[in-house]
Formats: C-alpha cells, structure tokens, sequence
C-alpha cells in the first residue's frame, strides 16, 4: 500500500485541522460508527488531505474515501467529478452520501460501507 500523497501543501494541512473542528452533524453522525475501529477493526481517519484535496473520511489501509456531501455538492457536480476521478486514479474507492441519507437513514449508510469493505452486517 502506498502511503499518502506527503505533498500536502502547509495550507491545505491547516485547512484540514480546521475543518476537524467544524464538523457539519452528519460527519458527526457517520464519524461516530466509523471511529475507533468499529468496521471490521479498520481505521478511518476524519478531514485528510489527499493532496490537493481535502477527503471527510479515510481508511488508507483500504485506500476507501466516504464523503458526506451536503446541498452545496448539487451545484458542483462537475468539480465532484473531477476529484473522484483523481482520486479514483491514484486507487481509491470513492464513496458519496448526501447528509440527509446519512442524517435519516445511517444504518443503510453503514451498511453500504460494510458491504465495500467485504464485511457482512447482522
């Protein structure tokens, strides 16, 4: 597995931390069943630059993405696009959710993820 890009570039880092404190309520939602290894013992990562951009959620062991996308991401559909397609290139998976999925519905949220990463959900 190949480890980050380590180009980060020192505003995106400082862009990063901040984001960390201002997370919206459905990165709080997803971040409470993704933290402290709660899918199959896999450790995602909140905010994390992947150079040039900044991803919500990351498993780099898996190379997986999850990005809860708010309304703003309706109007920037072609700039989505563009990052997951360079994400994609460098061997991520990408998965997107919309706030309100996550919001009303996290176990299928969940189960979503799960099912990527190859586990089974009771």
């Amino acid at each position: 597995m190949k480890p980050p890009d380590r180009r980060n570039r020192p505003h995106t880092v400082q862009r990063a931390k901040a984001l960390r404190r201002r997370i919206t309520d459905a990165e709080v939602k997803l971040w409470l069943r993704l933290n402290n290894r709660q899918l199959g013992g896999h450790k995602f990562r909140k905010q994390v630059p992947i150079a040039p951009y900044i991803v919500d959620f990351a498993c780099l062991e898996l190379k997986l993405i999850v990005e809860a996308d708010g309304g703003q991401h309706d109007e920037n559909r072609a700039k989505d696009e563009k990052r997951t397609a360079y994400l994609e290139g460098r061997g991520y998976r990408v998965l997107r959710f919309g706030n309100t999925d996550v919001l009303r519905n996290i176990d299928g949220v969940v189960e979503v993820i799960a099912r990527t990463i190859g586990m089974e959900i009771d």
